[in-house]
């Protein structure tokens, strides 16, 4: 790491260690100076964010679209870090239960992650033991089981080198952990900034102060979740903003760093803003069109006077889109037959597709469910 990037605006200081130089963040502002065009970022933020809520609280089923946007999240989350574990293959391995590669596995922890941390949240407050409790769950499975799961880092790390002096960023050293972790847990629920702002400056200061040896990506976008959920900016888990991370990761690095080097709070919090926004409008799209396709299969249903089985197979493609018939006769607790039946008619209605080809074991997908959460992210934005 480069000690000249650093100028008098940095937000922190530079301390030494061997070989160089660590960045130790100092305390969160309190209060910033937005310029009229992030100021106007964030009231488009809030009111994409507010059209979501609404429409998720007003539309039946909505609920159907949590598992597939949260799985959305956890798979750009994980692919920002390098996983290539896409939607589908993801989805796929929860369906047939197949051993799962390291990339998918990662996904998968993720996910359970997730899951647990907002089971927790309804027994404590978002804090520091339930981030490391998370954190727990995040790595044991993945390529990171041996990278100290649950527990703050007490070694010096680097991101992107080896060593400090070619190293993209050293975060401050174990002895300083303490201070900048106690200091990022008592502003998460302090309100002096408008609460998306506050949500993108606790974003950056988790991951400059890099608190574990591995997962701190992973856990500060799951982190950032759990925050706008808390805060009841979020009524659901709707919001995948990974993905505009992933879409935009060279800036999302780059701005993080810029906030370290030169204080740049403005262009990372209008980014951040942005991508809330266009994530809002996305998931709002997205649960829109899955209801419409939705509709149209019930009256197509109806016309073909499918039973309850076939009808509640369906609500369960719009979570994962899909399908075994040893899985779906599982999770619907009835016979082999009967789903079959359901399959049978779903295929012929064109809901359904089978994609292996073999007489047994065959798998079903649910092409144009999946269509509506596969669009390439960047065909999408702005």
């Amino acid at each position: 790491m480069d000690p000249r990037a650093f100028t008098g605006r940095s937000p922190g200081e530079l301390v030494p260690i061997p070989g160089g130089h660590a960045f130790v963040p100092g305390p969160l502002p309190s209060a910033i100076d937005l310029p009229g065009a992030t100021v106007r970022l964030l009231s488009e933020a809030e009111r994409a964010i507010g059209h979501l809520n609404g429409m998720t609280a007003a539309t039946r089923s909505a609920e159907l679209l949590l598992f597939a946007i949260g799985r959305r999240e956890a798979v750009e989350s994980s692919r920002i870090e390098g996983t290539e574990a896409s939607f589908a293959d993801v989805a796929r391995q929860q369906v047939t239960q197949d051993v799962a590669n390291d990339d998918v596995q990662d996904v998968l922890s993720y996910l359970s992650a997730m899951g647990y941390a907002q089971q927790r949240l309804g027994e404590i407050p978002l804090c520091l033991n339930l981030i490391r409790e998370a954190h727990g769950v995040l790595l044991p499975d993945g390529r990171g089981r041996n990278r100290a799961p649950g527990e703050f880092r007490r070694v010096q790390v680097y991101v992107e080198g080896d060593s400090p002096s070619n190293a993209t960023y050293v975060p401050p050293p174990p002895d300083r952990l303490v201070r900048c972790l106690d200091d990022w847990e008592k502003h998460l629920h302090t309100d002096e900034l408008p609460l998306l702002v506050h949500g993108a400056i606790l974003h950056y200061q988790f991951e400059a102060i890099h608190p574990f040896l591995d997962g701190n990506g992973r856990i500060g976008r799951l982190v950032n979740l759990l925050y706008l959920l808390v805060h009841d900016v979020l009524d659901q888990p709707y919001l995948d903003l990974s993905a505009y991370f992933e879409a935009y990761r060279s800036s999302y690095y780059r701005l993080l760093n810029q906030v370290s080097q030169k204080g740049d709070w403005t262009d990372w919090i209008a980014f951040y803003l942005r991508g809330v926004a266009t994530q809002a409008r996305m998931a709002a799209d997205d649960c829109a069109a899955a209801l419409e396709l939705r509709d149209r299969y019930v009256e197509r249903l109806d016309a073909g006077r499918a039973n309850a089985t076939t009808r509640r197979l369906l609500d369960m493609l719009f979570d994962n889109p899909f399908a075994t018939i040893p899985e779906m006769a599982r999770r619907l607790n009835v016979t082999f037959p009967t789903v079959s039946n359901a399959i049978k008619q779903l295929v012929a209605m064109g809901v359904l597709q089978e994609v292996t080809g073999k007489r047994k074991n065959r798998e079903y997908m649910a092409s144009e469910i999946l269509d509506i959460f596969t669009n390439p992210p960047a065909d999408r934005r702005e």
